[in-house]
């Protein structure tokens, strides 16, 4: 299926409709650098003042744009099998996938890979996100590995 970035393997430019004019483009960013990532221990929340954790959160994000969080109480079973859904899902035959894809967001459950930019209808450049979205309870309908998982996780 076209629409979705995870079928465009054997592109070797980037799509026209995913670049953005220049005169729209971001600046020349000030990007710190660094050896390492900010680290959050999310288990200081409990000992000490959240509001710490809550700054440290925010610097993070908008000194670096991401950070990683340890000691969050996820356990590493359920990251490796939200990894392995994950691998999973984006195995499985483009017609599969499909059967989710929407762009129309009213869907509860939907699959999307790009939205438009919005903030500058004349130029219509779209983003590439690729992205899920479940609006609701797993019904019948959905695949028998989401539905596992989503129960796991509820």
């Amino acid at each position: 299926m076209e629409k979705l970035v995870s079928s465009w393997f054997s592109i070797r430019t980037i799509p026209e409709g995913y670049i953005f004019p220049p005169d729209i483009r971001p600046g020349k960013l000030i990007v710190p650098l660094c050896k390492t990532i900010p680290v959050i221990d999310l288990s200081m929340a409990e000992a000490r003042d959240r509001n710490i954790i809550i700054k440290k959160v925010l610097n993070a994000s908008q000194e670096f744009g991401f950070f990683q969080l340890i000691n969050h109480g996820v356990s590493e079973n359920l990251m490796d099998e939200t990894m392995d859904l994950f691998k999973e899902f984006f195995d499985m035959p483009a017609d599969d996938k499909a059967s989710v894809y929407s762009d129309d967001p009213s869907h509860l459950r939907r699959l999307f890979t790009s939205s438009y930019n919005y903030g500058h209808e004349e130029h219509k450049q779209k983003k590439w996100p690729f992205a899920g979205y479940n609006g609701g309870q797993i019904g019948a309908k959905t695949s028998g590995i989401a539905s596992r998982t989503y129960q796991q996780c509820s």
